[in-house]
């Protein structure tokens, strides 16, 4: 099958029909590739900064036990300020810790599978690059939300795929499963895919590397989200 994504979408694709109003988007935050014992303190004062929907735990190149050991130490962190937990790639890790819910990648297990090991209330999530596609086959078989990306450039990870913003839009035009936006994303490129309809926006190098600290990188896209909110 010749995947959709090479047909281009019409950037004014969403002013041909009437969206439905969304809950304002919201930030998901995604951890650093390693975890060190000052992590802990560094996401305190992340969520010190705003409000956050949700949290992954995605560390690469590691034993399982070192995420085991991660996720346990942050539980509680996240119990305290509502934020859900979301292991990366591994329903099984997902499992083991009783977190929220898992963020599936291609290659890393269906959702029914997910599904039937975590339970009816796990979030679960898909990866789907820029393909509508695979978005709609992950929403038909039960996923919570859709992942596009990454929008923009990003040193977290090697990426091939690059959206464009009217994809986003399509989505939440034809799909009530809601969408997060990942890939590059900082708050003085934000707010085009705000506008777009992301859900949420998935940041990691944004927050973590803020240069006044991980709370003031949360507190800038805070006020984004409101002002784009408001509107």
């Amino acid at each position: 099958m010749t995947d959709d994504h090479h047909i281009p979408l019409s950037p004014d694709f969403g002013e041909q029909f009437e969206r439905e109003q969304r809950p304002p988007c919201q930030l998901y935050l995604i951890s650093p590739p390693r975890f060190d014992p000052g992590f802990p303190e560094q996401l305190k004062a992340a969520l010190d900064g705003g409000s956050v929907a949700a949290f992954q735990l995605r560390l690469k190149g590691v034993e399982d036990f070192e995420v085991l050991r991660a996720g346990e130490v942050l539980k509680p962190i996240l119990a305290a300020y509502d934020v859900a937990l979301i292991v990366n790639d591994r329903a099984d890790l997902a499992k083991q810790l009783t977190a929220d819910g898992v963020h599936l990648g291609q290659g890393d297990g269906s959702v029914a599978e997910a599904r039937k090991l975590l339970g009816r209330d796990a979030q679960i999530g898909v990866t789907c690059h820029d393909s509508r596609h695979l978005a709609m086959e992950a929403s038909e078989a039960g996923a919570d939300y859709v992942a596009f990306g990454a929008f923009y450039p990003t040193t977290t990870k090697d990426t091939t795929h690059r959206p464009d913003p009217s994809l986003l839009t399509w989505w939440t035009t034809i799909s009530g499963t809601p969408c997060v936006a990942i890939g590059g994303i900082a708050p003085d490129n934000a707010a085009p895919l705000v506008a777009a309809g992301a859900d949420f926006l998935a940041v990691s190098g944004a927050v973590w590397s803020h240069r006044q600290g991980p709370g003031a990188g949360v507190a800038a896209f805070s006020a984004l989200l409101t002002e784009g909110s408001a509107r």
